[in-house]
């Protein structure tokens, strides 16, 4: 009997294949927990076009992080915290301090989808990498500055 796995089974297939299976296996346990439906001509159809319209939004939001990672590419956002002597901070520069710097110039951007390769413990020229999507992903300057 073929299949429309619903939701991922391990040892079968991901969310959205077409499985050929056992009849018994199918009945019993896949459709009546609710891990797949049959394949009938119009489940196949509601298939495909629930993959079109998943690859529609995937291409979307890969273009609006493409537009996103072009504005911010390369630029130098300033950063304020408050330091001691010497220059060491109270404490690091976060994530969510990035963000909100990011913020308030106009690009949102989730504190999640930042990476700092190094801890920002002191003043200066620091470098983030803004992961806007699997595919896409930009560099940007940060300058640390005392308060």
């Amino acid at each position: 009997m073929k299949v429309i796995l619903l939701q991922d089974v391990k040892s079968l297939g991901k969310r959205g294949d077409v499985k050929e299976v056992a009849d018994g296996y199918a009945r019993n346990y896949l459709i009546a927990k609710g891990f797949a439906q049959p394949a009938s001509k119009g489940n196949l159809n509601i298939l495909d076009h629930e993959i079109k319209m998943r690859m529609s939004k995937e291409a979307q939001l890969i273009d609006d992080a493409e537009h996103l990672a072009k504005k911010v590419e390369g630029k130098t956002f300033v950063i304020p915290a408050k330091a001691g002597e010497a220059g060491k901070l109270f404490g690091s520069v976060t994530t969510a301090d990035i963000a909100a710097v990011l913020s308030q110039q106009g690009y949102d951007v989730d504190k999640r989808k930042i990476e700092i390769p190094v801890p920002i413990k002191a003043l200066g020229m620091f470098e983030a990498v803004l992961k806007l999507h699997s595919k896409v992903s930009a560099k940007i300057q940060l300058d640390v500055r005392d308060e």
